[in-house]
Formats: structure tokens, C-alpha cells, sequence
């Protein structure tokens, strides 16, 4: 056998071989969930990596006239312009504070870049999807239907904030003051 063929085939068997380590990985993670988890008020919560694209520093933000108070208004990043949403203060809570530890979520909606301002970012959490349970909140709680599941790390709770249904909320979806 020639020394190209021999190469070739060794080739060959390492791919074998790392496809076979590929499927027993993903075996292994099956059922496993990432999101980032942040923090609004005193309520952990996660949203799914696949939802989330990136945490960002505070940008200058210039406010725009007519807008609910929980729209801040718009920012420039990397050259392109972010609605910039409260969170904290569109579930009824109070403005948020901007501290070095607040945060934006980059994120789309409809196809258009917005920035959700939270409390703290705490990063990437694994979990088992098997961990999952019924989130335990309030009948008057404004996360009502936009969180379905919580999960347990340790002793932390997190609850997975649903952005597709958010971003789908009439309120949520009608800035204007009037």
C-alpha cells in the first residue's frame, strides 16, 4: 500500500472516530439547557442562549418623546441603533438603577436589535431539562404567562423568561404614551 493511501486512510479513521465521540456526546448532553442567567429586582431569571445574543455595558441612551416610560429610548451600538426597554419598570416595578453591575440583553424582535436593561448579568447556566418544574409565583405576579418553567441550581431558583411570548405582548409591543 502506497504511503498517500495509508495517510488517506488514517484519515478516515480518525473521522470515524471523532463522529463516534461526537454522538456519545451528544448522548451525554441531551436534554441539557443553556441560558443566561440575569437578575431584575429580587427575581433570578434565564432566558435561552438561542435568545439571547449578548450582554452589553450601559450605552449613552437618547430618550425618545412620546414613548411609555419603560422604553428608555434608543442607543448606538457598533452602529446600530437599539431599542433600549426597562424591564424591571415594565413589570410594574420601579426604574431601574443604572449601576456598574446593570446590564443590557441584546436581543431581536421582529427583526430589530433591542436592548433589555436588567439588574445584573450572572452569565451562562447549564441545566437538565429534566429539572424543570412549574414556576411558583402569585396569581397578581406580572411574569404570569411569560414564565412556564423554573429551574433549580443549588440553592438558587431561576425562572426561564419566554421572549418570544413577551415580544408578542400588546403592551409590550405599543410604545406610544398616548
Amino acid at each position: 500500500m502506497s504511503t498517500v493511501n495509508a495517510s488517506f486512510d488514517k484519515l478516515l479513521e480518525y473521522e470515524q472516530r471523532a463522529q463516534g465521540a461526537e454522538e456519545s456526546d451528544a448522548g451525554a448532553a441531551q436534554g441539557d439547557w443553556a441560558g443566561l442567567a440575569f437578575r431584575i429586582g429580587e427575581v433570578n431569571l434565564v432566558c435561552g442562549t438561542d435568545r439571547v445574543y449578548e450582554s452589553l455595558p450601559i450605552p449613552r441612551i437618547t430618550r425618545v418623546p412620546g414613548t411609555k416610560p419603560f422604553i428608555l429610548g434608543l442607543a448606538n451600538v457598533r452602529g446600530n441603533l437599539i431599542t433600549v426597554i426597562d424591564l424591571g419598570r415594565y413589570f410594574g416595578g420601579d426604574a431601574t438603577a443604572t449601576t456598574g453591575s446593570s446590564r443590557l440583553l441584546s436581543a431581536t424582535l421582529r427583526g430589530r436589535p433591542v436592548g433589555l436593561l436588567v439588574d445584573e448579568v450572572f452569565g451562562q447556566r447549564n441545566f437538565m431539562s429534566s429539572d424543570a418544574s412549574s414556576p411558583e409565583r402569585t396569581e397578581d405576579s406580572p411574569l404570569n404567562g411569560l414564565v412556564r418553567k423554573q429551574h433549580r441550581s443549588g440553592t438558587d431558583t431561576w425562572q426561564e423568561l419566554d421572549l418570544p411570548v413577551l415580544f408578542s405582548q400588546p403592551e409590550f409591543l405599543d410604545g406610544s404614551a398616548a
